[in-house]
This record gives C-alpha cells, sequence and structure tokens, in this order.
C-alpha cells in the first residue's frame, strides 16, 4: 500500500498496522527490534513492488547489505497502537544506497524516524558492485528526512588508555557485563549470514530495560555465519549503553550504541 505523505507532499512507500503482543516488552512497548524489523520488510516490500526485489536480486546474485543505522526514537509505540511504518531512498553515491525509515502514529505525526546506509553485493563474487541504473531508475528519490544525522556513521569501540581504563570518544566508560553466543541457524535469513536486526536482538538483551533511549547508532563490520561464536561486551558511559559483539579474536561483528 502506497501512501502520500502530507507533510512533504510526495508519494512514500508506507502501510499501516497495529503493535502486536509479540512485538511488545514486558512494559508493553514496542521493542527496538520490532521497530527495526519493521522497517527491514516495509524496505523489501518497497523493492518487491518496484520491481527490483528479490526476483530481481536473486538471479544477478545480487544482496543490499547494511553498513549503518542511526534511529531516532521521538515517542514508544504502544501494544495495540495504530501505526504507519513508511520508507523511501533519498539518494545512491558511487557504492552507497541511502534509505530513510519512519513509524507515524494514528494522528500522522512521527514516533521514529531513521536513516541508513547500504551497499550492493555479488554474492558469489563476495564483492561489492554499483548499482545499475536500471536499479537506480525503480526507486523514486525523495528529500531525505528531517533528523539530527550522525556525520560519522562509525560507532566508536572503547579503547584502554594507559592506566587501563575505557574511553568512548573521549568519555570515560566501564564494562558492565561480558556474555558469549553461538550463532544458530534461527539468526541467519536467506542470505545464509546472520540477519542485520538478529545482532540488534542480541545487543538488546544487554541494554538497560528500564531505560528510554533516545537514539541508536549500529555499525555493521563483519559477517557472522552458522556456529560462529560471538563474544559480547557492554560498556556504560556518559553517551548510553554500547555493546561490541565480536569473534574469539576480537575482530567487531557489530557495535551498536544504545543512546540516552
Amino acid at each position: 500500500m502506497t501512501n502520500i505523505d502530507s507533510d512533504k507532499g510526495e508519494e512514500m512507500y508506507e502501510y499501516d498496522f497495529r503493535v502486536s503482543f509479540c512485538q511488545s516488552d514486558m512494559q508493553h512497548r514496542m521493542t527496538i527490534p520490532a521497530i527495526v524489523d519493521a522497517f527491514q520488510d516495509c524496505s523489501c516490500f518497497h523493492s518487491d513492488d518496484s520491481g527490483v526485489g528479490f526476483d530481481y536480486l536473486e538471479p544477478r546474485s545480487l544482496v543490499w547489505v547494511i553498513s549503518y543505522w542511526e534511529i531516532e526514537f521521538l515517542k514508544v509505540p504502544m501494544y495495540g497502537s495504530r501505526v504507519t511504518v513508511g520508507t523511501f531512498p533519498y539518494g545512491f553515491k558511487s557504492i552507497m544506497g541511502y534509505r530513510n525509515y519512519y513509524l507515524k502514529d494514528d494522528k500522522g505525526e512521527y514516533i521514529v524516524k531513521a536513516n541508513s546506509v547500504w551497499v550492493l553485493m555479488d554474492w558469489d563474487k563476495q564483492c561489492i558492485v554499483k548499482p545499475s541504473d536500471e536499479l537506480i531508475n525503480a526507486y523514486d528519490l525523495e528529500d531525505r528526512l528531517d533528523m539530527d544525522y550522525s556525520n560519522k556513521r562509525k560507532v566508536e569501540i572503547p579503547k584502554f588508555d594507559t592506566n587501563g581504563y575505557f574511553y568512548i570518544d573521549g568519555t570515560e566508560a566501564v564494562i558492565c557485563e561480558e556474555g558469549r553466543l553461538t550463532i544458530q541457524r534461527h539468526h541467519l535469513d536467506s542470505n545464509g549470514h546472520v540477519n542485520n536486526c538478529q545482532y540488534i536482538k542480541i545487543a538488546a538483551d544487554y541494554a538497560d530495560a528500564d531505560e528510554r533511549y533516545k537514539k541508536m547508532y549500529v555499525e555493521y563490520r563483519a559477517q557472522a555465519h552458522f556456529g560462529d561464536e560471538i563474544n559480547i561486551k557492554a560498556f556504560d558511559s556518559e553517551k548510553g549503553r554500547l555493546i561490541v559483539l565480536e569473534d574469539t579474536e576480537g575482530n567487531p561483528y557489530s557495535v551498536i550504541l544504545f543512546a540516552v
């Protein structure tokens, strides 16, 4: 279902749904992973309905892979509430594709906004490729959402100083929790690797359940596959709760900051 965004006066890809019980946490709030799942589904349907979805990509061994999320939480969607999820691409530059997402409440007000950066991969060759004109022209580009964009597109991993203290962007951090997880089949998507939202689901178990986070930043650095071991490290700082998901040699798969 495609509707018109009345604020921008332009055509967006969006549809309505109600926040379900399985999308809600112990306090009846829509969870952050559920929001990301809704965004991911919306862009998949958008590509399908634009003629460049799975039926177009798979025979060409092409896969869109996300490298970065930043999500702004303006209001928490609650169980049973009626919301609209929407998405649109706002630019392509060389090998990069840029896409916005949003949730609106039943009054048409934005309650969640998101920015994302994607790259297109040749899955057989495992290399990044530039999107073709045919692929780009399948989408109508819109002006990007009005939100607070980071100029980094990276999430810094805590570093030791000479005294053994952790720092994140110059702010002192303390390690508050650690864990370990073996990747199971339910973590995988049709590309055979861990789906981007699964990293967020893993990290969310190490976030503060009582905290209302204002933003989330996610950087993806490597792919994890079935049977891989993931070490989980959670850090607290003035910026919020930072989760590092890394392999057994300390190389990061993903870095997630739940910002206060």
